[in-house]
């Protein structure tokens, strides 16, 4: 069961809680290893509600097109087999290294790919994990921000997909995304901001 928390942008983007493989809509992304063999965490939790045929296709790639692997912030598309989403985005985020080795710039275009992707294929609805946030280390409260900007500004440019749903496994998680987004979403008035430098 997945469970709406907030709407933001008017409502194409919904911050959500509960299972991602539950996913009822166009799309779910799938946050994989460069392998694309699964692994843990999300990717491993897509594998087993897709079936073996996830792993199949996933194994036909490496052997055609990607056979050096996906790299960091690329996407690609397998069907959902199994998964009530009819497809699945697979795209590979940053491992945390400290904020030093540009992982911002690849966690956005791990977002960015991943909605391109989507609006290519004519998907309506589309729903991301954390990306990076689990055995990857990035840190929540700093992936929040990137997340958000990156899909809002995607979203601005493009009528697809309509919804984008940003589902964290716990409220708690959803929670801390929606604090980390703090000022981004309640900007203070440009006043008090003036008068906050002000000696």
């Amino acid at each position: 069961m997945i469970e709406r928390i907030k709407e933001l942008a008017g409502g194409r983007i919904v911050v959500a809680s509960g299972d991602i493989t539950e996913f009822d809509g166009d799309a779910i992304v799938n946050a994989a290893n460069s392998s694309l063999l699964g692994g843990g965490g999300v990717d491993g939790a897509n594998h087993r509600a897709a079936g073996p045929e996830l792993l199949a296709a996933c194994k036909e790639l490496r052997a055609t097109r990607l056979s050096g692997g996906l790299a960091p912030g690329e996407a690609v598309l397998t069907p959902g087999f199994r998964l009530r989403a009819r497809a699945v985005i697979h795209t590979v985020g940053p491992v945390w290294r400290g904020g030093e080795a540009d992982e911002e710039a690849t966690l956005a275009r791990a977002y960015q790919s991943s909605l391109a992707l989507a609006a290519r294929e004519g998907f309506h609805s589309l729903a991301f994990p954390a990306i990076s946030t689990g055995v990857y280390g990035y840190p929540p409260s700093r992936a929040a921000p990137v997340a958000y900007r990156t899909v809002l500004t995607f979203l601005a440019g493009s009528a697809l997909p309509e919804t984008v749903w940003l589902v964290f496994f716990r409220a708690q998680d959803a929670g801390v995304f929606l604090e980390a987004l703090g000022s981004v979403l309640n900007p203070p008035p440009h006043g008090r901001a003036l008068r906050s430098h002000t000696p």
